[in-house]
């Protein structure tokens, strides 16, 4: 007996942690369990001719929003090749109605409904006996939890009650097999909460993996130094003592490469939280946290319970301490959110400065309460996955349309995290930063830019273009700040048109390197590097920032100035009414430091070294 666990992953980076455990649970049968895992980007034709020379008696596949489209076009032509290949699916995209899905698919066998383990590994003990022709064969009416197809007839059992989660083994065998792939780890399952458009409301029944035994779990990630364990818990902090310990067991064990992911609840962050992250290495954890809208109506219509003064409070809390990576959530398309109340969420969210802002967009998923309630919101979504909101009473599609521009500009210019002076610096110009990504998004669309693929310069090119047009008095600190963004982020080969020609600081700077080889008063982690190496490894440029001394200089980069202070990316100051033009003589010398970055946002590390004359000594 031959089965085969199939997942078709969104990212390559990314793994099934329900194929892992489905396999790890069904231990008896593991020598005849293969997993086969690829990616939405694969062919079609690829992944068919791979299960098809794997030739299983049996094909479970998992199924999911981003994949259903691709696991039904492989099945239908995989069952007029395998014909006697028994074809399953379990996961949520099938699971709440899994009679139609059947209906609609007549080349599967049945559907395993909610949670698979036991499901799974009773299954693949009906089939073993099966093929054994064992006399006291179980059937399919002793499964729980599955719904098959019988000749012309659906047959269905009735649901299983939830596991215990103790007993699931560890999904992972071999973690030195994994590379940077990004893994997932569960340590509860089930949410307290009802938010209507979430499927976690559905499934209330709130369960724990024991603390001993996760923490058992965690020392074989951390052990494995694999770089980034992403837990699945609906809202990992719903039980505070609970998760404080988890992060403190993660700090005091740390090993100084794995990041550990959690989506949470920033309201129920406590001062014992703050406390261990304070003492965390920064990028030891990251937080993904919903805030989904700031309009106090549209979460009540939704069911979620949000305290937005305290999640703020919260947020910018975390923020100060400058270790903790924060991606915070917004969706667009939810009751009784218009386009200006939508643009108000998405200010108060900016304001809270997170690392990454992601704005979604409502899908009406099968199964939960906003599939029953979206018609007397007036919502209409689009009848294929991801089911993906088209417009509301408050929203017209035309709208939805001007979000998604934003959305992607949002994307590009803020979550990459290549450009953070100049956004920082820039959404200041607006009352409300949305009307900024608004307006790049009109920019873009009116010049042709959209679905063409840019380079980081290229964007900046754009960018550069766009500030021009739109701030053409200010057009010399922004060409500046562009330039000083792109040298933050790597160590470039040729310089953008725009940047200031450098040769009469030549001399200068291969002085600088030549004293730093001495003194190493700025470079860590350069030992054994001659000067000549220290100027390829690490890089000095001279700016043209429009200001006059270092006070000011200091004003606009939102620090403190002086002569060789560190400063790591932090917002850009206001703009100061009356700063005079550069000084034609020489220009502002800040040196880029690749081998020690930012461990947020991943810029360099830099120094800025003071206003240099063309004649003067370093």
């Amino acid at each position: 007996m031959r089965i085969v666990l199939a997942a078709v992953n969104a990212k390559y980076i990314h793994s099934n942690l329900a194929v892992y455990s489905l396999r790890a649970y069904a231990r008896e049968y593991r020598g005849q369990i293969a997993i086969a895992e690829y990616t939405i980007n694969h062919r079609t034709e690829d992944i068919l001719a791979d299960l098809y020379r794997r030739k299983p008696d049996v094909l479970a596949f998992s199924c999911y929003l981003w994949n259903v489209r691709c696991v039904r076009e492989v099945a239908e032509e995989l069952h007029k090749l395998l014909p006697d290949t028994a074809l399953w699916a379990g996961g949520p995209e099938v699971s709440y109605e899994a009679r139609q899905f059947l209906e609609e698919n007549p080349c599967f066998t049945g559907v395993m409904r909610g949670e698979g383990e036991e499901t799974f590994r009773e299954l693949a003990g009906y089939y073993r006996a099966r093929e054994a022709q064992s006399p006291g064969e179980k059937s399919l009416e002793d499964i729980r939890g599955l719904t098959w197809r019988q000749g012309e007839e659906i047959r269905e059992t009735p649901g299983r009650e939830p596991v215990d989660l103790d007993v699931l083994p560890f999904p992972y065998e071999d973690l030195g097999e994994w590379g940077n792939r990004i893994l997932y780890y569960e340590s509860s399952r089930g949410c307290p909460f009802s938010c209507s458009y979430c499927l976690s409301s559905v499934e209330r029944r709130l369960r724990f993996r024991s603390l001993a035994l996760v923490k058992r779990e965690l020392d074989i990630f951390l052990e494995a130094k694999v770089s980034q364990v992403k837990f699945v818990d609906r809202t990992f902090n719903c039980s505070r003592e609970r998760a404080a310990e988890i992060w403190e067991y993660l700090e005091s064990h740390d090993n100084g490469v794995t990041n550990f992911h959690f989506e949470i609840a920033a309201d129920l962050l406590t001062e014992k939280d703050l406390e261990i992250f304070a003492r965390m290495r920064p990028g030891l954890i990251q937080l993904e946290i919903g805030v989904q809208s700031a309009n106090p109506e549209t979460l009540r219509a939704v069911c979620r319970r949000t305290d937005l003064g305290r999640l703020r409070e919260r947020v910018l809390q975390v923020k100060a301490l400058g270790r903790v990576h924060q991606h915070l959530d917004l969706i667009a398309g939810l009751p009784y959110e218009d386009y200006e109340s939508f643009a108000r969420s998405f200010q108060e969210v900016y304001e809270m400065e997170p690392d990454q802002l992601q704005l979604g967009f409502l899908k009406v998923l099968k199964g939960s309460p906003m599939y029953r309630q979206a018609q007397g919101y007036g919502i209409a979504w689009r009848g294929c996955p991801p089911y993906e909101v088209l417009y509301t009473r408050w929203l017209s599609y035309g709208e939805l349309l001007r979000f998604k521009q934003a959305e992607e500009m949002t994307e590009v210019y803020y979550n990459s995290g290549q450009f953070l002076h100049t956004i920082r610096h820039l959404a200041r110009e607006y009352g409300n930063p949305f009307w900024l990504y608004q307006e790049l998004g009109i920019y873009y669309e009116e010049h042709g830019l959209f679905g063409v693929s840019h380079s980081q310069q290229g964007r900046c090119e754009i960018l550069l273009h766009f500030l021009e047009e739109k701030f053409p008095d200010k057009a010399l600190l922004y060409r500046e700040l562009l330039l000083l963004d792109l040298w933050q982020r790597e160590n470039r080969k040729s310089r953008p048109v725009w940047g200031m020609d450098q040769s009469p600081w030549k001399e200068k700077i291969r002085e600088f390197f030549r004293q730093e080889e001495k003194e190493r008063r700025y470079l860590t982690g350069y030992e054994g590097f001659d000067a000549r190496q220290l100027g390829r490894m690490a890089h000095v440029e001279i700016f043209r920032f429009p200001v006059t001394d270092e006070e000011r200089m200091g004003e606009l980069l939102g620090r403190a100035a002086g002569p060789a202070r560190e400063w790591a990316g932090g917002p850009a100051g206001e703009y100061a009414q009356g700063i005079c033009g550069e000084k034609p003589s020489g220009g502002w010398a800040v040196l880029f430091d690749y081998r020690n970055r930012d461990p947020i946002h991943h810029g360099a590390a830099v120094w800025e070294l003071g206003f240099w004359e063309t004649g003067d000594r370093t």
